[in-house]
């Protein structure tokens, strides 16, 4: 038996995220994969892919679950002309680096940095017990671990948010839910822009427009808000979420988790408030 339970273990990612979560907007990510000759939407997916090797567009499609195919199919396998997965791999991983450095100052030395990165591994480790079904962890786990503190701590947030993301993708499977229909219903929650999901996701207005429709028929969107429905199953795929994300936190144990969110929760709020996921952030209303 364990204590820890889906909410600890949902606080114990949400103060932890915007660690990793910063990657996908930092400026230095991008300088990275320009060095290595790179576009700026293929690095995005060579640099997470890249877990899978040399692969085209049907692994990617399927894992990252939201993105439009075509978007995918223009950045893969035409990457791995350029850059291998290796190299795309590493690129990402000073890239996250430099970002914490830059973020954090001399903190990323600190001794609360090199306990959570102990704490998180304890955890991302563990995890690797429950890998059946969740192909993105399952590939990054089998990366080597970086010697540096802080960016210990950053791959093994990594590895926790692909093991949660996997967990969410099973969710909105049985939900029957779809990869655009997900980035949609999160839009109308008002968490999100949606401007911003469409255009990152590489869907047009039409086919978002379409989706809306599909969701306004099955009750879950009035008019551009969620229903009431709809707020329902987003708090149902939530808790399913949190439910599905518990087994790799266990070996924390309730003390655990609790001390990795009490050291992160600096460090996360030190970079969400410098703008570091700024192109993350909802619309202001």
């Amino acid at each position: 038996m364990t204590d820890v339970t889906p909410a600890l273990a949902r606080e114990a990612w949400r103060l932890a995220e915007p660690l990793h979560a910063m990657i996908y907007f930092v400026p230095e990510a991008q300088e990275r994969y320009d060095a290595l000759g790179i576009p700026v939407t293929a690095g995005y997916f060579a640099s997470r892919g890249g877990v899978f090797g040399p692969v085209g567009p049907g692994p990617v499609v399927a894992t990252f679950y939201n993105f439009e195919p075509g978007l995918v199919a223009r950045a893969l396998p035409a990457v791995w002309e350029i850059a291998s997965p290796a190299a795309a791999l590493a690129a990402r991983l000073d890239a996250a680096g430099a970002a914490l450095t830059r973020g954090l100052g001399d903190a990323v030395k600190s001794p609360e940095v090199a306990e959570a990165a102990e704490l998180a591994r304890r955890a991302a480790e563990s995890a690797t017990a429950y890998a059946e079904g969740r192909p993105l962890f399952a590939a990054h786990a089998g990366l080597d671990w970086p010697d540096e503190p802080h960016l210990k701590l950053w791959h093994a947030i990594t590895l926790l948010r692909e093991f949660r993301g996997d967990g969410h993708v099973a969710a909105l499977l049985v939900a029957g839910v779809t990869g655009l229909q997900s980035i949609v219903l999160h839009a109308a929650s008002g968490q999100a822009n949606g401007r911003f999901l469409r255009a990152s996701r590489g869907w047009s207005r039409e086919r978002w427009a379409a989706e809306v429709a599909v969701l306004q028929e099955r009750g879950l969107i009035d008019g551009e808000e969620l229903s009431e429905s709809g707020r329902e199953l987003r708090a149902r795929l939530e808790a399913d979420t949190d439910r599905l994300a518990v087994p790799a936190y266990q070996v924390l144990g309730s003390e655990g988790c609790e001390r990795l969110a009490e050291l992160t929760r600096p460090f996360s709020r030190t970079l969400v408030k410098a703008g570091f996921l700024a192109a993350a952030a909802p619309p202001r209303k």
